[in-house]
């Protein structure tokens, strides 16, 4: 599948042929873009950096206790390292997570494997303390897909996002790098590829059609660019996303309905409290993204 150039998203977007922009009307109904299962409950839960609540984010002790809370998958940022592999990791520095200075695209992935990423969970939250939380290292995209590959982790849906510069080669390099790892797992069904770096995630559907892609939105960019819905999604449309997702300060009803009736899987994020899950458990809503997959877990379902 291939898109529309994508040289004019900073500009004024339309919708690919035979994909017209839709108010909300008529009868509201779930695009199931993955392959779970439409009898499980939703909207999905969904781990933001796994249960970064409670554990080091971006880790694999993250991702399994995500899974252990009752998390349906997890989200994951994932960047380039010096030598190309896509390694797991939100900042473009050390310094908040690995308690040190560093530049993680001027390191290779073997450099960043010996980073110890968990032992700041600890020192900032010391009633979560836990021993096994001080050797977490930077793990690569690869080895955390060999993780969701083990029997008990093989229905998690994983949400990759792809951390960029501005830089367009860094970016395309980015995306291939990812999808070329999701096709070597077999994981198109279960991976959704997501970025604010639209470009990115053009690209990503440029390489493999089938690859699910999400494009983000949030509060202070949309304000930014004076981005009503309508354009958010006109613009997901344009670069061929299958999902929306939108924080939690802009995902309202009308917002969702927008997306379902463009045939486009509305996702909430970041969703960090119960009491948070009467704005965000609208009806046809794929997934919540959340640091307390537990505490979302209990709530998802009840009149709150």
């Amino acid at each position: 599948m291939s898109v529309r150039s994508t040289s004019n998203l900073n500009g004024s977007v339309s919708p690919r042929p035979g994909r017209r922009v839709r108010d909300p009307a008529g009868v509201v109904y779930s695009v199931a873009i993955l392959s779970t299962d439409l009898n499980s409950p939703r909207p999905l839960i969904i781990g933001h950096r796994g249960a970064s609540a409670v554990a080091p984010e971006n880790t694999l002790a993250a991702f399994a206790r995500a899974l252990d809370e009752g998390a349906d998958g997890v989200e994951l940022d994932v960047r380039l390292a010096r030598d190309g592999v896509p390694v797991v990791i939100h900042d473009a520095t050390l310094r908040r997570t690995g308690l040190r200075e560093g530049i993680v695209a001027e390191m290779t992935s073997p450099e960043l494997g010996q980073i110890d990423v968990g032992r700041w969970f600890n020192r900032a939250n010391p009633q979560l303390t836990h021993k096994d939380y001080a050797r977490q290292f930077v793990p690569t995209l690869d080895q955390v897909f060999r993780f969701f590959n083990e029997d008990a982790n093989r229905e998690a849906i994983i949400y990759v996002e792809l951390k960029t510069d501005e830089a367009e080669q860094s970016s395309n390099e980015l995306a291939h790098s990812v999808g070329q790892c999701i096709n070597e797992f077999e994981f198109r069904s279960r991976v959704v590829v997501v970025s604010f770096n639209l470009n990115a995630l053009a690209v990503s559907k440029q390489i493999d059609g089938t690859i699910c892609t999400g494009a983000l939105f949030e509060p202070r960019r949309t304000a930014r660019k004076l981005m009503s819905t309508r354009r958010m999604i006109a613009t997901t449309i344009e670069i061929g996303a299958d999902e929306i997702l939108f924080h939690r300060l802009i995902a309202t009803s009308k917002a969702v309905h927008c997306a379902l009736e463009n045939q486009l899987s509305p996702v909430v994020w970041t969703v960090n409290h119960a009491r948070w899950m009467r704005r965000a458990n609208l009806p046809g809503l794929q997934a919540v993204i959340t640091n307390n997959p537990a505490e979302i877990a209990a709530a998802r379902g009840l009149e709150l």
